[in-house]
């Protein structure tokens, strides 16, 4: 035998237990991918408070103003407030613009049965949740609010919740979330590595809780 065929005999065997590692990660892929998308998925009390806040998010506003006005519809708000992100959408033929995606939002929201005078969209443009929390937090203190409870799409829900509770600490102010069941304009939690807008709402989130932990 040459000197070589021990050297082919260890590439071999490595090559195969490359091979064994790949089809055993890939077999286990959609299970970690299942534990990463319900990872990013909590809900808290309390289930009332003073006002629904409805987070901005342009490819979600409808999914988040229809749960909202559920919320609103069983009684367990009275006032839903809306942040606005400043972001316009497509052509209105109706209004002969493009209306931004808080207008959008404030007309599902009366579709599904909630008044209009129990609508407010916060004053302020915002760019981030932090933003957000802050602009809630100011508008709690104004008028006088003790709970609030936030309303979200799924993957976003545990950062949500995190930035809130961080930024009310010490106002008094109890802070609660129910986030919409992905499936709806979120891709379902099985699925989402399968699609781009999947890796960026859930690995992106991922991402995101790691650099809010680090900055707030």
């Amino acid at each position: 035998m040459s000197l070589s065929s021990p050297f082919r005999v260890l590439k071999t065997a490595r090559a195969r237990r490359v091979l064994l590692l790949a089809l055993v990660a890939l077999a286990a892929w959609p299970l970690v991918a299942r534990v990463a998308a319900r990872a990013l998925i909590v809900s808290a009390e309390p289930r009332s408070a003073d006002a629904v806040v409805v987070l901005a998010g342009s490819s979600a506003y409808e999914e988040r103003a229809r749960r909202a006005a559920e919320i609103f519809r069983e009684g367990r708000a009275t006032k839903v407030l809306l942040t606005d992100d400043g972001e316009a959408g497509g052509w209105s033929q109706e209004l002969e613009r493009n209306p931004r995606f808080v207008e959008r939002a404030a007309k599902e929201l009366a579709r599904a049965g909630v008044p209009r005078e129990s609508v407010e969209t916060l004053p302020q443009i915002v760019s981030s949740t932090h933003d957000e929390a802050l602009l809630v937090r100011e508008y709690a203190r104004a008028r006088g609010l003790r709970s609030i409870l936030i309303v979200t799409s799924a993957y976003h829900s545990r950062r949500a919740l995190w930035t809130f509770r961080r930024v009310l600490e010490g106002s008094g102010v109890a802070v609660g979330l129910e986030p919409v069941a992905p499936g709806e304009q979120m891709p379902t939690i099985g699925t989402w590595w399968l699609t781009l807008r999947g890796w960026r709402v859930v690995a992106g989130e991922h991402l995101k809780m790691v650099y809010y932990r680090m900055r707030y």
